[in-house]
């Protein structure tokens, strides 16, 4: 049984990348807000307390 794959044209490929790009970008923004919102929560402590 052969496989038949879809083959995307250049158009495609540019879509698929730019709304991986915008994913990825979107990512990184809610790590570093909730960094940002857990350092402000707990404070600057939470840096250097004992493990």
């Amino acid at each position: 049984m052969e496989q038949e794959y879809v083959v995307l044209t250049e158009a495609q490929k540019k879509a698929q990348r730019s709304r991986s790009m915008g994913i990825a970008l979107v990512l990184v923004a809610l790590v570093v807000i909730f960094y940002v919102a857990t350092i402000t929560v707990f404070g600057p402590e939470i840096l250097s307390r004992p493990m």
